[in-house]
């Protein structure tokens, strides 16, 4: 393959994935409202779960939310009915990530989560889906095609539904007032953490200050210096 074509190729994933993202916007209706509105009236966590790629972008999802003022963390599916149910208390919400929505690990942990009673979000490319249609909520994610020339490889699907992470991040944080302060308290550490915690006062002299009268000449302040 020569070099021109594999950026013609490189950019065709970014055009689709593009693209993708641009119909999930145009889907976009009530049900993401309904979406916020359950989170943020939840007194409890967000417990993010998802098999395979989905499972990874669950786990960004839960970071995200986490490091935004909404206590989040990942349920792996399998995991959850071997013990780590535990972990979900009644006003938790759930969101569920599977693309075709009929993910057996998936559907197995949304049957438990019926039965405590806990509210769930899917986040799905097929609103048609048995998950989509036991949730409380539904959220569409949906892909005319991976990026993958096989359209296999998760791609387009799963950027998608990281992107529907992100808005439910951002505006949940708009809708509980999270400020810049509060996101400084949450990262005290690294190049962010100094930026937005740093004051002058952290830094400043205030003893023994290099200080010279106003009549003092050039060379006295010389040698302060």
């Amino acid at each position: 393959m020569m070099p021109a074509e594999m950026l013609e190729r490189g950019r065709r994933v970014l055009r689709m994935e593009r693209d993708a993202l641009s119909e999930v916007e145009r889907r976009l209706g009530d049900e993401f409202a309904r979406a916020v509105s359950m989170i943020s009236a939840s007194p409890g966590r967000v417990i993010v779960a998802g098999v395979g790629k989905s499972g990874l972008v669950g786990r960004k999802i839960a970071a995200t939310l986490t490091s935004t003022g909404t206590p989040a963390t990942f349920l792996h599916p399998v995991e959850s009915v071997h013990g780590d149910l535990g972990i979900v208390g009644p006003d938790d919400v759930v969101i569920l990530i599977s693309k075709s929505g009929e993910s057996t690990e998936l559907l197995a942990l949304l049957e438990h989560l019926k039965l405590f009673g806990v509210r769930t979000l899917s986040i799905t490319a097929d609103t048609r889906s048995t998950l989509a249609r036991l949730s409380d909520v539904a959220l569409d994610a949906w892909v005319s095609e991976e990026a993958c020339p096989h359209d296999l490889a998760p791609t387009t699907s799963t950027t998608s539904a990281l992107a529907l992470g992100d808005a439910l991040a951002v505006v949940l944080l708009e809708e509980k007032g999270f400020r810049r302060e509060d996101f400084a308290r949450l990262h005290p550490g690294g190049a962010l953490g100094r930026k937005l915690l740093t004051r002058v006062q952290d830094l400043m002299l205030t003893e023994a200050l290099p200080v010279v009268s106003p009549d003092a000449t050039m060379r006295e302040a010389i040698v302060m210096l």
